[in-house]
């Protein structure tokens, strides 16, 4: 059975999902990625889009509360928002907590292209952040 990752926002409606497509993208099936919010609302059709601009179809996804997993066990339990790092509920095992800190794109308030210029700077953010995440479990496999 492979790890699990639980990846949780808020609302469940834009970070954590874009973060849910491409770490399941790049991880491929050495992880099992979930995400969830603490006060899950709908998934955002900006996040839908900027995700499909780059090849990873999140149009599926739905806003799940962080109360259906729990007592399910994590490897990595990552918050993407600072109001779901401070209230994280504790998970059972050996959780390893990562917190990513990143702005709420649904909060842009302008143009309907500025708000998805807005996405698509906090998708490739996210993006880095797996990418780097990825290569440090990668070292952690080989050291291991």
């Amino acid at each position: 059975m492979n790890e699990c990752i639980l990846i949780l926002c808020t609302g469940n409606s834009a970070r954590s999902q874009m973060a849910e497509g491409l770490l399941r993208h790049e991880a491929g099936d050495r992880f099992e990625v979930f995400s969830a919010g603490t006060k899950p609302s709908q998934v955002r059709p900006e996040a839908i889009a900027v995700m499909g601009e780059i090849g990873i179809d999140i149009s599926g996804h739905r806003s799940k509360s962080v109360e259906e997993f729990s007592g399910q066990e994590f490897a990595y339990v990552i918050t993407v928002c600072d109001n779901a790092n401070e209230s994280c509920p504790i998970f059972p095992g050996k959780t390893e907590r990562l917190h990513w800190s990143f702005e709420d794109p649904a909060a842009v308030q302008e143009s309907e292209d500025e708000r998805k210029a807005a996405f698509r700077r906090i998708r490739d953010q996210i993006r880095g952040r797996i990418l780097t995440f990825g290569g440090l479990l990668a070292n952690r496999e080989h050291a291991g």
